[in-house]
C-alpha cells in the first residue's frame, strides 16, 4: 500500500532529492507541469460519503480520479477532456456507479485548484531492480507531497528507505488529503454550507432576540443559494431557497407577537412573494427530475412516446428560469434583502411593546409548539373518507409548520426523542405531500397537453399522457387510502404522551 509525506516547510523539492540521491541510486522517470482540481457538489456530498474527487491535467494527460479520504486509495480513475456537470453525463463505469447514488441531482462544482511541478521518481538496489516509486507534488503555497509506491517483492527495501526519510530527512507521515490543506490556505473548510438547521439557542434568550437568530441563519442559506439559483447550476439550489423562504414565513406567522406588528406583515408578504415566483420553476424542475418515474410507470411499449412532453417541459423551465432570474436580479428583491439584513442586525428595543418578546424563548417554543400539535390532532381526526381534499392540504401545512418550530428549537428537547418525532411527523408529511403532488401534477399534466396541441404533438404523446394521468390518479387514490393509517400511528397514545411530556409542562 502506498503512504504519503509531507516535506518540512525548509525542505524544498530540489534539497530533497540531493539529499535522497546520497542515499539510495534514483532516477527520474518524468516532470511536468499539472493543474490539480478538486470537485465536489455545493453541500459536500462526496466529502460526507469520505471520497475525494481529484481532476489532474498535465501535457500527458488529463486524468479524473476517486480515492478514498482516509487511506488515499484509488477507488476509481479514468481519462477525460473535461468534468461534466452531473453524474448522468458520465459514460457508465465505476465513476458513474459511485458518483450518481451519492450526487443524485447535484452538479459537480469545482471547489479549488492548485498548480504543482509533478516528479516521477524510481529508487534502485545495487542489482538496478527497481523497489520502490517516488511521486513528488511540489506546491508553491503549500508543503510539497511525496507519495511512496512500494514494489512488490521488495518490503525490506522499502523500508529502509522509508526509515531514511523519516529519520534522516524529517520527513512527515500524513494522511491529510491536499485538499484540505488548500482549503485551509484559502480560509475555507469542507461542509462550510448546510441547508439544515442547527441553531443553538439559550432557552433563556429573549424570544425578539432569538428569532432574529432564526431568521439570520435563515437569511444566509438563501444569500448562500441565491446565485446557484439565478444560474441555475442544478435543481437543489432552488430547493434550498425555497425551503429557508418558507422557514422564514413560518417563523413570521408562528412566533407570535415577538417582532413589531408592520415588520412582520411588511417582510411575510415580501416573503410571500419569493415563494410566488420561485413556485413555476421548482414544479417544473420536479417534472424533469421525475421523468424517468414518469416513463418508468408506463407501459414499455408507450414509454418512448411520452419524450415529447420532456422537450416542452424543457423549453418552460427555460422561460420559467429567465423569468425568475430576473426578478431575483430586480430592484425590489435585492433592496428588501438589504433591508430585512439590516433589520436582523440591529439591536432590539429595550422595553417593546410586543407581548412576547421579552418571553424566554423556550417558554414560547413550548407554547406554539403544542398549540400547533394541537391543531394538527384535531385536524386530522376530523378527516374522513368524504373529506375534501383541500382538507388534506390544509393539515399538509400546518405540519410543515409544527416540523418548522420543532427543527427551530430542536436544541431545547433531548435529541432522541426529538428525532423521534420528526420522524413520525415527516412520514405523516410524506403521505400529504404525495397526496398533494399527485393531484397537482395530474391536473398540470391536463394543461399541458392543451398547451401542446398547438405543437404538432403526435397523437401517440397524448395516449401516453392520458395513461400517465391514469396512473397518478390511482396512486393519489392509494395515498389517500394510506392516510388514515398513517395518521393512526402519528397520533398514537406513545407519540401523544411523548409531545405532552416535551411541550406542555406548564
Amino acid at each position: 500500500m502506498s503512504s504519503q509525506f509531507e516535506l518540512p516547510a525548509g525542505l524544498t523539492v530540489e534539497k530533497f532529492l540531493t539529499k535522497i540521491s546520497t542515499k539510495v541510486d534514483i532516477q527520474l522517470a518524468s516532470q511536468q507541469f499539472s493543474l490539480k482540481t478538486y470537485y465536489d457538489s455545493f453541500d459536500w456530498r462526496l466529502f460526507e460519503h469520505n471520497i475525494v474527487c481529484e481532476f489532474d491535467r498535465s501535457k500527458a494527460a488529463s486524468i479524473l480520479a476517486l480515492s478514498d479520504f482516509a487511506n488515499h486509495r484509488v477507488l476509481a480513475s479514468m481519462a477525460l477532456n473535461e468534468v461534466p456537470a452531473f453524474s448522468k453525463q458520465f459514460k457508465p463505469g465505476k465513476i458513474r456507479s459511485i458518483l450518481e447514488p451519492i450526487l443524485e441531482m447535484r452538479a459537480l462544482l469545482s471547489i479549488c485548484t492548485l498548480e504543482y511541478e509533478h516528479y516521477q521518481l524510481n529508487i534502485f538496489n545495487k542489482h538496478d531492480k527497481t523497489v520502490l516509486r517516488l511521486l513528488i507534488e511540489e506546491y508553491a503555497l503549500l508543503n510539497s507531497r511525496v507519495t511512496v509506491q512500494p514494489i512488490k517483492g521488495y518490503d525490506k527495501a522499502a523500508e529502509r528507505i522509508l526509515a531514511i526519510f523519516t529519520t534522516e530527512l524529517g520527513l512527515i507521515s500524513t494522511e491529510q488529503p491536499v485538499l484540505l490543506a488548500a482549503l485551509k490556505l484559502q480560509g475555507r473548510k469542507p461542509k462550510e454550507y448546510s441547508s439544515k438547521l442547527h441553531i443553538n439557542l439559550d432557552p433563556g434568550m429573549r424570544a425578539d432576540i432569538a428569532s432574529k437568530y432564526i431568521y439570520s441563519h435563515l437569511l444566509k442559506v438563501i444569500k448562500d443559494n441565491e446565485q446557484g439559483v439565478i444560474n441555475d447550476t442544478d435543481s437543489e439550489f432552488l430547493h434550498d431557497f425555497r425551503v429557508a423562504v418558507r422557514r422564514t414565513r413560518s417563523g413570521l406567522s408562528q412566533i407570535k407577537d415577538v417582532l413589531p406588528g408592520a415588520v412582520s406583515a411588511y417582510y411575510s408578504e415580501f416573503f410571500s412573494w419569493l415563494g410566488q415566483i420561485t413556485s413555476p420553476g421548482r414544479d417544473l424542475d420536479v417534472y424533469l427530475l421525475n421523468f424517468e418515474h414518469y416513463k418508468a410507470s408506463l407501459p414499455a411499449s408507450i414509454r418512448e412516446d411520452l419524450n415529447p412532453l420532456y422537450e416542452f417541459l424543457l423549453v418552460k423551465h427555460k422561460k420559467a428560469q429567465q423569468e425568475l432570474a430576473k426578478r431575483l436580479r430586480s430592484a425590489k428583491y435585492q433592496t428588501t434583502l438589504l433591508e430585512w439584513e439590516s433589520y436582523l442586525k440591529e439591536p432590539v428595543q429595550n422595553h417593546p411593546v410586543e407581548t412576547n418578546a421579552k418571553l424566554p424563548i423556550k417558554q414560547l417554543a413550548d407554547l406554539r409548539i403544542w398549540k400547533i400539535y394541537s391543531r394538527v390532532l384535531q385536524d386530522g381526526n376530523a378527516i374522513e373518507t368524504q373529506t375534501p381534499a383541500e382538507t388534506l392540504h390544509s393539515l399538509r401545512k400546518t405540519c410543515k409548520k409544527l416540523r418548522y418550530l420543532m427543527e427551530f428549537f430542536q436544541s431545547f428537547y433531548p435529541e432522541q426523542q426529538l428525532r423521534h418525532l420528526i420522524r413520525s411527523l415527516k412520514t405523516l408529511q410524506e403521505v400529504l405531500g404525495d397526496f398533494q403532488d399527485y393531484q397537482v401534477q395530474e391536473y398540470n399534466l391536463r394543461l399541458f397537453s392543451e398547451e401542446m396541441l398547438a405543437n404538432n404533438t403526435p397523437v401517440n404523446t397524448f395516449l401516453a399522457m392520458g395513461v400517465l394521468i391514469q396512473d397518478l390518479d390511482s396512486r393519489k387514490c392509494r395515498t389517500r387510502k394510506e392516510f388514515t393509517a398513517t395518521f393512526s400511528d402519528f397520533s398514537e397514545a406513545e407519540n401523544q404522551a411523548l409531545f405532552r411530556s416535551l411541550f406542555n409542562r406548564h
